[in-house]
């Protein structure tokens, strides 16, 4: 059930990634991120000052960066906002997931993932919009939440951990469109273009850490590995679902860095 508190943490969360990364009223970072706030982003130190650091010094590089949000998904403490953003008007722009974790009341824990967007996609589809009906960005019915969860996680663990390209047999309607900029659309695209990857990463792994839900959006966000040894990337593959099959599919991948400005990881 959702509570009211739930439905506050949403805008919450835009808010102070408006804040931090557009030049708004800092003051928001104050009042809603606690002070052992904790930093995934390997860019950025823990904690609220360094979020406004970091945010000043982002606005300063891109005087006139802006970010969209597409698709806001709120789960227990957990939030993910999936949004266009553009550095520089007239670029492609990044894919940008942020994952904030609530305690309290306020932000507590933040991860994020950030693509540049290519100036062409396999499936000719772009990185963002919604093109399964209906044609909306705001979850489904949240009754749906708990069932579509287990769909999700039943798939990626036979598809993406389990490397199984029967799963998409299964789980994906006849209806899917693919935005992932590397994968061709449709099913039998889905098919191609990860039988294809399987093939060159035999040792691929898949490690999801979290999944969040709300309605007919799940997003996974995951460790994937190709060559043991390697840091790997981290993913959020990002799902629909309507009337039981997977409809439609966004994602976002960011290499793990020798380094990072806290001592965090990216999961």
């Amino acid at each position: 059930m959702l509570t009211t508190e739930g439905t506050v943490k949403a805008p919450i969360a835009v808010q102070v990634l408006r804040a931090a990364f557009e030049g708004g009223d800092t003051a928001v970072i104050d009042r809603h991120v606690r002070p052992d706030y904790v930093q995934h982003n390997p860019l950025a130190p823990d904690g609220p000052e360094a979020m406004k650091a970091f945010g000043a010094a982002w606005k300063q590089q891109f005087p006139d960066a802006t970010y969209e949000e597409r698709r806001v998904i709120s789960d227990g403490d957990l939030v993910l906002l999936h949004s266009s953003g553009v550095l520089v008007p007239g670029t492609p722009g990044l894919a940008v997931v942020d994952i904030f974790r609530f305690q309290d009341g306020k932000i507590a824990e933040h991860w994020d993932i950030l693509q540049e967007v290519p100036a062409t996609t396999a499936n000719g589809n772009d990185m963002f919009s919604t093109l399964s009906k209906p044609q909306t960005g705001v979850p489904g019915q949240r009754w749906s939440t708990a069932y579509n969860k287990k769909l999700v996680t039943d798939y990626v663990g036979q598809l993406l951990v389990g490397k199984d390209l029967s799963a998409v047999d299964t789980y994906v309607g006849t209806e899917y469109h693919e935005h992932s900029p590397n994968t061709p659309d449709r099913a039998e695209g889905v098919k191609t273009g990860l039988g294809a990857y399987f093939e060159q990463f035999p040792q691929l792994s898949v490690t999801p850490k979290r999944i969040i839900a709300e309605g007919d959006l799940v997003a996974v966000h995951s460790h994937y590995v190709d060559t043991p040894g390697e840091r790997g990337r981290a993913v959020i593959d990002l799902f629909r679902i309507r009337d039981g099959k997977i409809v439609e599919h966004w994602d976002a991948s960011q290499d793990v860095p020798e380094k990072s400005a806290n001592d965090n990881t990216m999961f």
